[in-house]
């Protein structure tokens, strides 16, 4: 059975802010790995998700969006709050529970706050998820949420920074494909772009609706 395993992350996951595990998924098999420990910074913050000590720079990606038309994720999101994940639609457990939870806590909000945040999720399996492929995933969760797909080379150069490890897909002897990918959620906020809180997998809808509420009435993290 296909299950969710520790993965390790580079260097840079040294740089979030108290103790914690980072998850990947894997569709088809299991994969080897252990936790990786980053820290979380102590504070005072009105968001339940984990406030970053670094605030990473959002990537400068381009791929294709659902419709098939390059998308620049610096620009098409500047000065607009955005949660942004890695992960593909044949995922097994936690890119469909993530997703669905966000897309839950993002319909508790008035049309015109949902209109204030970006739900960004980028494929770690191009060779499948095509735009339409996504787009009909994506459909399921919000309507509203950008999906890009593409070169999985620029995915993992922007993923890296990030700490968030994307690994090149394994297809097994049955057909059956892993796909493994760090399973965090980074939330950029809109003043200046870069990212500041993170949620790891598990969160909760609760979590995921209190802090959207905050983030679409531009509270500081």
């Amino acid at each position: 059975m296909p299950r969710t395993t520790p993965r390790l992350l580079g260097a840079a996951a040294l740089a979030l802010t108290a103790a914690l595990t980072l998850t990947a998924c894997s569709s088809g098999g299991s994969t080897d790995g252990s936790p990786a420990k980053v820290s979380k910074e102590s504070s005072n913050s009105p968001y339940q998700g984990s406030v970053l000590k670094k605030q990473f720079d959002k990537p400068d990606l381009v791929l294709n969006d659902t419709s098939g038309q390059p998308y620049d994720l610096r620009q098409r999101t500047t000065g607009k709050a955005t949660v942004l994940f890695f992960g593909y639609t044949s995922c097994p457990d936690v890119c469909p529970t993530t997703m669905g939870d966000i897309g839950v806590a993002m319909s508790k909000l008035s049309a015109e706050d949902r209109q204030k945040i970006d739900v960004v999720f980028v494929s770690t399996d191009p060779a499948r998820d095509n735009p339409t492929v996504l787009r009909t995933w994506l459909d399921s969760m919000g309507k509203d949420f950008v999906g890009l797909t593409g070169d999985l080379d620029k995915v993992k150069a922007a993923a890296k920074p990030l700490g968030i490890l994307v690994e090149d897909p394994v297809v097994h002897a049955d057909g059956s494909v892993t796909s493994t990918h760090g399973a965090q959620v980074l939330v950029f906020l809109p003043s200046d772009d870069k990212a500041h809180l993170l949620y790891m997998s598990g969160t909760t809808v609760d979590t995921f609706s209190h802090d959207l509420a905050l983030l679409a009435k531009g509270v500081a993290a």
